[in-house]
């Protein structure tokens, strides 16, 4: 039995870089399949209902850095708050685009996706590195083993651009409104803190297959 795991998410979102390694711990273990899908948040939040950080209340703001808070102590990973490089104003709208545009192609090639996007969302959250500068990116492929020079070359192929639109109206057409969003045979968990449902639909499915 072939399960398969979708991840719709975008490469800015510090949920999915706290779902990370659990995440790949989890498919790992039921020999699933992961299939990470960037997609547009800027174009798919705003039709399915999401509201993104920087226009919501100030209590929603204040409360979702405290949360953010308290599961970098909860799971032991660092992160900083108010990351130098996750533009409080922004003026390039590509900004959080063009890494998901490298994961995507890191994954077309057969290549560690899941190692290299969670080395790029660490850079952001925890390293205070400029995930949209090319140089930077081709940097963090560099260091975890992969070609950063041939993948940024790849991000705005018609290939990966094709994949990148398809995603986001895959987003669109399942109802997803935040990042991360784990879809596993059409049925939707959304944010890393529903993993645990995640990998219990994963069982009941193993289970079910095997009776």
């Amino acid at each position: 039995m072939s399960l398969e795991v979708s991840c719709y998410y975008s490469l800015s979102s510090p949920w999915a870089y706290f779902a990370g390694p659990r995440l790949y711990d989890i498919v790992r273990r039921h020999h699933a399949r992961l299939v990470l899908k960037p997609y547009d948040f800027q174009k798919v939040v705003p039709v399915t209902g999401g509201i993104p950080i920087r226009t919501r209340p100030e209590a929603r703001r204040t409360y979702h850095a405290l949360e953010l808070d308290r599961w970098r102590k909860h799971l032991g990973m660092p992160l900083v708050l108010e990351p130098r490089y996750y533009p409080q104003v922004v003026t390039d709208p590509d900004w959080n685009k063009r890494p998901g545009w490298m994961v995507i192609a890191a994954q077309e090639r057969g290549l560690d996706a899941p190692r290299l996007s969670h080395a790029i969302l660490r850079a952001l959250w925890a390293e205070e590195r400029d995930v949209a500068d090319a140089q930077v990116r081709i940097a963090i492929a560099d260091e975890n083993g992969l070609s950063g020079a041939q993948l940024h070359a790849a991000e705005t192929s018609d290939a990966v651009q094709a994949i990148y639109r398809r995603n986001s109206d895959e987003a669109i057409a399942a109802g997803v409104f935040g990042a991360p969003t784990f879809v596993l045979a059409g049925e939707r968990f959304w944010g890393q803190d529903r993993l645990e449902f995640l990998d219990r639909a994963l069982d009941a499915r193993r289970a079910a297959h095997a009776a």
